[in-house]
């Protein structure tokens, strides 16, 4: 059975991963790993926790060789956002931090897991069904890192035999975890606004489409990729998944269903604009579903049922 590393396991993908990991494999077998957010109690009390810094890679290694790891899904990084406030630290977690996660992994025999993301194409690539193969010429520090990242692990599988996955992940929404400092945040924070005061001031313009996915569905496709045939896999590294295409007005639609009177306004941030602006609005994930089998379960009204639903449950929890 495998024994599971995750790294960033503090943030918004690795908290709720490791919460699925635990509940498929047992708490003991999957060590989360996390270096600045403070970890939540459920996160601490399901099973082994440890502080890391993946730009260290003693950190990594210890962990590795203690716990016996065969699998390290690495997903500590620095976001759109927030990278552009600081593009040194950005590329020295980004790309560092994976160098060191790679190194280990063809040290100690681990297939390695780690995102990309729609931030690795930019204004010159087909942003509308954006190709699994196309030109790649990221404008920002965080699709650099990540198109880097990309190439590092395609390396590292065919120099030295490392099983490398990963997928290109669009804007992720989920209710359990706070956003991380991303441009598509926006789409996190109009469901919490819509319940808690019923109105959201969107930083992006209203007609700004993207490729947005609800975070059971972005766990699920981590966890598949993984577990799929190597044989069959022609691309790796990394894999187009794409759910739903939205825009804000879209959201705020579906949200005024179940919420009548929500109203959204307006507040453009022209950085996070500029970097929407490059990114597709759609994605051909052709080749994940040809090789293997990959799918999304929820559209915008599923999706928006749950968060609605959930977040208020949360509210009248607080209360």
């Amino acid at each position: 059975m495998k024994r599971v590393l995750v790294t960033g396991a503090v943030g918004q993908i690795g908290s709720e991963l490791t919460e699925r990991l635990r509940k498929m494999l047992g708490g003991h077998r999957v060590v989360a790993a996390g270096h600045i957010k403070k970890a939540r109690e459920n996160l601490l009390a399901s099973g082994p926790f440890h502080y890391i810094d993946c730009t260290r890679i003693e950190t990594i290694a210890e962990l590795v060789k203690t716990y016996r790891i065969d699998t390290i899904y690495h997903l500590a990084a620095i976001l759109s956002a927030t990278a552009e406030k600081n593009p040194q630290y950005a590329w020295k977690v980004n790309v560092e931090g994976l160098t060191n996660v790679l190194e280990v992994a063809r040290e100690h025999d681990c297939a390695v897991f780690t995102p990309s993301s729609i931030a690795t194409f930019g204004p010159s690539t087909p942003l509308t069904r954006t190709p699994q193969d196309t030109v790649q010429r990221p404008t920002t520090i965080y699709g650099v890192s990540k198109l880097t990242g990309e190439l590092l692990c395609d390396y590292y599988f065919n120099k030295y035999g490392v099983d490398t996955r990963g997928v290109r992940y669009p804007g992720l929404i989920s209710y359990k975890a706070p956003p991380g400092g991303g441009t598509t945040d926006y789409a996190v924070a109009i469901y919490f606004e819509a319940v808690r005061h019923k109105s959201y001031t969107c930083y992006l313009k209203p007609e700004t489409f993207l490729d947005m996915m609800y975070m059971p569905d972005a766990l699920r496709a981590a966890i598949e990729l993984m577990e799929a045939d190597p044989t069959k896999l022609k691309h790796r590294n990394a894999f187009n998944i794409a759910a739903m295409t939205l825009s804000p007005t879209k959201i705020a639609a579906e949200i005024q269903r179940l919420i009548p009177d929500f109203t959204l306004d307006f507040n453009i941030d022209p950085l996070r604009q500029a970097i929407a602006d490059s990114w597709p609005d759609s994605m051909d994930d052709s080749a994940a579903r040809e090789e293997w089998g990959w799918h999304p379960e929820y559209d915008l009204t599923a999706m928006t049922r749950e968060m609605v639903d959930n977040i208020s449950r949360m509210r009248d929890t607080n209360k």
